[in-house]
């Protein structure tokens, strides 16, 4: 247990913490525990830059877009059914369900319904998928605690932080390395970002937090042999978010742990990492948001497969390219996407079956990236024998780590190429408000209705003004 002295230096620290809008420097003497745990205090009442709320609202949209449209797919079905069986009191929504359960439940439930394929966001550096698991873990805490709109903004932001940060912390290539999951490693902690400043814990319960959540990091790369997308819904979202939430509950519970899980001996970081850097996980807190350098998808596919579309139908457009006039695609990724996007059983994930249906219609729709019908027309056959993958070594560059390239070879022997650096959605090529919205539209409006999809894009679009998230309800239940 702390002593006194201590305690009243951690209080000082917060405090100046608050004056400064969560933007001050983190005392570099106390751990790495301490500085997190101090900061997720403050985080939860700090105003964030206008560009940064922006970009929040527009993730929960985006994820909310994934929950609504997943709930109809296979993996979100089971999910929801999975869930009912269970109980529990009333705390929190599922989402397309006539039916409320424990946070918990409804964090596992939603998340895995975020997850349910793969429209949902993505960073490329680490490889995490922070809105799966954050903002289902919000919603949940956020319904149950009659949280602001406002609140539920600061809480998404901080739950992105703290997945991109833990990952960054034990170096995401060695985590990969490792035969771990970099999405399933960072999605508790993302999770419970999210949930504990929404629970509004105050530090020594953060400390514990964070303890019972580093418990169940977890996350196997095996998810890549998951030809249902089930497990992987789980793998992603629906564990993280279910763990985070849960901890953040054992604790306002009363339930006590330990206080300095990230420092010292045993801790997270030497356990998960043979080159472990645990200052990345406080650097530059308050100042770096990782909300704003995720990835928004504007195709519903496995992320290395966006830029390829993207280079595919530009191509198509420039060259006016048909099946006809396509002797050959040569499609160039970078190396450690090849074991995740090529020939896979699922069509959202096969990258030469996406690129074939391209060049036949001339877009990939939510529907055709889902379609697998659409593996077995001989028209998208008789295309897709044309593409062939290669990884390249070039391409695997830090700066740009989901780029590629696309070389069509013509009937006539011409060749053209195009490099999409990146992808439309990324922060160095962002969507707008506007094209958010009509991605999101289209996820939602089939499954509850176009009124209600109208009413809940204001309404996130105004989330900051919404004094209790609950009020959300009506518009993502059935």
């Amino acid at each position: 247990m702390p002593s006194r002295r201590r305690f009243l230096q951690s209080a000082g620290s917060v405090a100046a913490l608050a004056a400064a809008g969560g933007r001050a420097a983190l005392a570099e003497g106390s751990g790495v525990t301490e500085r997190l745990a101090r900061y997720m205090v403050v985080a939860r009442d700090q105003e964030l830059p206008a560009q940064v709320l922006l970009e929040c609202k527009h993730r929960i949209l985006d994820t909310l877009g994934a929950m609504v449209s997943g709930s109809r797919m296979r993996p979100g079905e089971m999910a929801l059914k999975y869930v009912r069986t269970l109980g529990g009191h009333a705390q929190a929504s599922v989402i397309g369900s006539d039916f409320r359960t424990t946070a918990v439940n409804a964090a596992l439930a939603n998340a895995m319904c975020a997850h349910a394929d793969e429209t949902d966001d993505f960073e490329p550096v680490t490889k995490a998928h922070p809105g799966c698991s954050v903002v289902p873990a919000a919603l949940a805490i956020g319904e149950r605690e009659h949280r602001s709109g406002q609140d539920v903004i600061r809480a998404v932001a901080l739950g992105y932080d703290l997945t991109c940060r833990l990952l960054f912390a034990l170096g995401p290539d060695l985590v990969r390395g490792s035969h771990r999951s970099a999405e399933g490693t960072s999605s508790t902690f993302g999770a419970l970002g999210a949930a504990a400043a929404l629970a509004r814990l105050d530090e020594k319960g953060m400390r514990y937090a964070i303890s019972y959540s580093s418990q169940q990091v977890s996350g196997l790369w095996s998810w890549v042999k998951d030809h249902d997308h089930i497990e992987k819904a789980f793998d992603f979202a629906g564990m993280g978010a279910r763990n985070g939430v849960m901890a953040v509950d054992m604790v306002k519970a009363g339930l006590t742990g330990v206080d300095d899980v990230l420092d010292g001996t045993h801790n997270l970081f030497i356990a998960l990492s043979t080159d472990p850097k645990p200052e990345e996980m406080v650097k530059d807190l308050g100042k770096r948001f990782y909300v704003t350098e995720t990835a928004i998808k504007t195709f519903s596919v496995g992320y290395p497969i966006q830029s390829p579309l993207d280079a595919m139908l530009t191509l198509r457009k420039q060259h006016s390219l048909t099946p006809d006039n396509v002797r050959s695609i040569l499609v160039k990724l970078p190396t450690d996407a090849m074991g995740i996007v090529g020939e896979s059983a699922m069509p959202d994930v096969n990258c030469q079956h996406l690129v074939a249906v391209a060049l036949v219609k001339g877009a990939v729709s939510f529907n055709d990236s889902h379609d697998v019908a659409l593996m077995h027309d001989p028209k998208i056959l008789e295309q897709r024998a044309k593409v062939t993958l290669a990884g390249d070594k070039a391409l695997m560059d830090p700066a740009a780590p989901r780029s590629a390239v696309v070389e069509v070879t013509l009937t006539d022997g011409k060749k053209v190429e195009h490099f999409t650096k990146y992808p439309p959605g990324t922060k160095e090529n962002p969507l707008s408000t506007e094209a958010v919205a009509a991605k999101s539209r289209d996820l939602i409006a089939p499954v509850l209705g176009s009124d209600r999809a109208e009413k809940l894009i204001d309404q996130i679009g105004n989330l900051e003004r919404l004094d209790d998230v609950g009020k959300l309800r009506p518009l993502l239940t059935a």
